[in-house]
């Protein structure tokens, strides 16, 4: 199996819990991805990974439940990330880079240990599914 078919297939197969970590983990790639490029002085790849981190905040935030109570701390927080983004991208500054990367960090580990939980609570015997 090449290593694309994998790829689609474990997105295909993922939970929606699943689905969001890839899209942390992949903000964060990018965010690393245009830091680099900002120390090379690559502003066009700078650019590009820098909107591709934004876009998947953009998706963070209309996919989440309005409906949760956790929905009106969280929402203000991506924005200020995305606004962040901009504001990196038009300053070329890594400072910001890195706080953004950061607060993608914190989320990210926060939301495994719910799917952690979650499982426990699901599978109380220590099963994996």
């Amino acid at each position: 199996m090449s290593i694309q078919a994998y790829q689609n297939n474990s997105v295909e197969t993922a939970s929606p819990g699943e689905l969001t970590l890839m899209l942390y983990n992949g903000c964060i790639k990018f965010i690393k991805a245009a830091g680099k490029a900002m120390e090379q002085k690559d502003i066009e790849s700078k650019n590009t990974n820098i909107q591709k981190a934004q876009r998947i905040i953009q998706e963070l935030m209309v996919t989440m439940d309005q409906n949760t109570d956790i929905s009106a701390q969280v929402l203000p927080l991506y924005d200020y990330m995305n606004r962040r983004l901009i504001e990196a991208n038009t300053k070329n500054d890594p400072a910001i880079l890195d706080e953004v990367e950061g607060l993608v960090v914190e989320f990210r580990d926060t939301w495994k240990q719910v799917i952690l939980q979650t499982r426990k609570s699901q599978y109380p015997q220590g099963g994996n599914a």
